[in-house]
């Protein structure tokens, strides 16, 4: 049994695998205070829940992009789990060329999604990730990471908008039932969606001419992409369990080199 742990900005995901097949799986808010013993009851209450026994867990591997967490999060794993984790990032074997200026710059995120969505859709493949950034990432047919792009989410500019025009108030963020706006809450909310629907479709666009590849699969996942991928034509392939089916794929690959 293998534990998966995907701690993002906003949110953390959290995967129980049993062989390749991923048996329980929940989101909860990522909150950087909490303490080790903290995030070990959280850790025992969900197995708990899910009724698995957390003898049997073999693995854990853990993909983060909130370092203060993740002292406090291996401490747990350690404590709780009695297991050493997997930590993706500089030394981890992910399959991938990261063909970037500097690769210790890319998102461990960025990386178990390009690892997922090769493996599950083949490449030439981009992935557009709707979380509290929205980002592209490109990944050619020699499997090489080549890069992407980074803009604010579109909760990120929705809070923005908020603070920073007085009389615009906080908007729930929902597919518009037509773009032009009848109120002003309305009006929000039709710029905050089509506005990134917009954004999406150019920027795929133009990594598509970029790439000069045929038959590349454009793949979304993130808190958004389940709202956005039925306007957004250039989107193939929604899979919100990207990072965790990633997660899985690069701890099989890693498992015997780190003696876990």
């Amino acid at each position: 049994m293998l534990l998966a742990i995907d701690v993002g900005n906003t949110n953390t995901s959290i995967g129980i695998f049993h062989g390749d097949t991923l048996k329980h799986n929940w989101s909860i808010s990522t909150e950087s205070y909490k303490t080790t013993d903290e995030i070990g009851m959280l850790l025992l209450s969900m197995f708990q829940y899910a009724n698995e026994d957390i003898e049997l867990v073999n693995g854990v591997i853990i993909c983060s992009v909130v370092p203060p967490l993740m002292h406090t999060l291996t401490s747990a794993v350690k404590k709780y789990i009695r297991k050493n984790p997997i930590v993706v990032g500089p030394g981890v074997k992910t399959g991938i060329n990261i063909k970037y200026d500097n690769p210790r710059e890319v998102g461990a995120d960025k990386i178990v999604n390009a690892v997922s969505a090769i493996k599950l859709y083949g490449a030439p493949v981009i992935i557009v990730d709707f979380g509290t950034a929205t980002t592209f990432c490109a990944v050619n047919s020699n499997k090489d990471y080549l890069g992407g792009v980074i803009c604010p989410g579109i909760k990120i500019s929705a809070e923005a908008l908020f603070a920073k025009a007085s009389k615009l108030p906080r908007v729930e963020i929902i597919e518009p039932t037509g773009v032009i706006g009848k109120n002003t809450v309305t009006s929000i909310q039709s710029g905050l969606f089509f506005g990134f629907l917009g954004q999406v479709e150019y920027i795929v666009e133009k990594i598509i001419n970029e790439m000069k590849e045929d038959n590349i699969t454009v793949v979304a996942t993130g808190g958004f992409a389940g709202i956005m991928q039925p306007y957004c034509r250039c989107v193939d392939e929604v899979n919100s369990l990207l990072t965790l089916e990633g997660l899985k794929e690069i701890y099989y690959l890693n498992k015997n080199i780190w003696n876990v």
